[in-house]
């Protein structure tokens, strides 16, 4: 049977509410994908939990974005769709907005700054978006929306502090709960709040007691700090660019003050790392801030061990050489690839020598560079660095014996 309580913080003050999310559903429902909520048997295996996806990277424009862009379009009146919204962005909510904006016949003007990546200018121009680049940084774009708001008489969509637009993401929790009604645990990402606002108003209001853990990039804590009354830095190049927000939402701020259980934080190799395994084992690409509930999860084992956890792949909006950059750390990580800096002496068939040490271990040379000049070593001296190939790191391990062995003095240079 259906547990529609709510916790009394939630429905007293009534910020937000399930019957707000599943009128939400009605008014989107089907314009939207409806995307599967599957089971992971060797993700749950790796993790110690009973994990389910929901692949929002599967949406048209790639992310759970539209879920709410659309719910608050559905709600302008006749005058605003006729003038049209703005907004600030320069990632998925962009795309989202411009794509049912124009299929609705609302124009959509939206605000980056001068230094977004001409692709992400060209995808949301490719749905229809109007582009305007003003300022070098989010804050001077988000300000600039802000004044053409009033001078155009535009309505602005906010990325995550509205209410109809968290309401519209909470979607994902009533699709997700109708699917695998066993999830007694949700892992999501939080940027600025909107995603884990409506999906855990509408969770609670199903099941009262399913937790709720939001998961943020070490780089930028925001709503970490806030929530905890901490005093964190916030900023870095994160892989996950999706949740990388400074200030998180006043509105959803206070809807997860009354919500949330726990917000953990996880750092770029553990987001580098979920990208891959989602990849290799899922069959799935996500970009960084999708990856952030796997992460999590392979982070703090202890918190999931033996939950029934569900875990929304939020988008899948990553630079192609970036995911190519990406999945070859990861590699190099689990020792598949490995480099080798190995001290020579500058004459005839030395390098010779040392790659019959590589051919008798059989391990695949990739790349090799010399130094002869940027170099401490004597006059006769070199340093070569070899990039090699092998079926795991043990096998590097026997080579590097090997060569020691032979006297060669020989450093792996590590991943950081």
């Amino acid at each position: 049977m259906e547990n529609t309580a709510l916790k009394p913080a939630v429905q007293d003050n009534a910020l937000l509410t399930l019957a707000d999310v599943r009128a939400a559903a009605g008014r989107i429902a089907g314009h939207v994908v409806r995307t599967p909520t599957l089971y992971s048997k060797t993700l749950s295996a790796i993790t110690g939990a009973n994990i389910w996806l929901k692949f929002e990277n599967l949406q048209f424009t790639a992310a759970y974005k539209e879920r709410g862009a659309l719910n608050a379009l559905l709600q302008l009146t006749q005058e605003q769709r006729d003038r049209g919204v703005i907004a600030a962005s320069a990632g998925n909510h962009a795309q989202g907005l411009s794509y049912h904006g124009t299929r609705l016949g609302v124009p959509v003007t939206i605000v980056m700054p001068r230094t977004t990546p001409t692709v992400k200018i060209m995808q949301t121009e490719a749905v229809g978006g109007k582009v305007v680049l003003e300022g070098e940084t989010f804050d001077e774009a988000y300000a600039h929306a802000r004044k053409l708001e009033g001078e155009l008489g535009l309505t602005f969509v906010h990325p995550f502090d509205d209410p109809h637009v968290a309401a519209g993401q909470g979607t994902v929790a009533l699709e997700m709960l109708e699917d695998a009604p066993e999830i007694d645990m949700l892992v999501v990402p939080i940027g600025g709040g909107g995603l884990l606002s409506g999906m855990g108003t509408a969770a609670r209001g199903i099941k009262a007691d399913i937790g709720l853990v939001g998961v943020q990039a070490e780089l930028f804590p925001s709503m970490f700090a806030k929530l905890k009354h901490l005093d964190m830095p916030c900023g870095g190049d994160t892989l996950a660019e999706g949740i990388a927000v400074k200030e998180p939402g006043q509105f959803t701020s206070q809807v997860l003050a009354r919500i949330v259980d726990d917000i953990v934080l996880v750092d770029e190799a553990a987001l580098e790392s979920a990208v891959a395994l989602l990849l290799q084992i899922e069959k799935t690409v996500v970009e960084g801030a999708g990856a952030a509930g796997l992460a999590a999860m392979m982070t703090h084992r202890d918190l999931f061990a033996g939950r029934n956890v569900g875990v929304v792949l939020c988008g899948g909006n990553i630079d192609t050489r970036l995911l190519a950059n990406v999945l070859l750390r990861d590699l190099a990580r689990s020792g598949r690839l490995g480099r080798l800096r190995i001290t020579l002496q500058d004459r005839p068939g030395a390098l010779f020598k040392v790659v019959e040490e590589f051919n008798r271990h059989q391990v695949n040379i990739l790349e090799v560079w010399h130094q002869r000049i940027f170099t401490s070593l004597p006059a006769k001296g070199l340093t070569a660095e070899i990039e090699c190939e092998a079926r795991d790191r043990e096998q590097i391990d026997r080579l590097v014996a090997g060569l020691r062995a032979k006297g060669y003095d020989v450093e792996q240079v590590e991943l950081g």
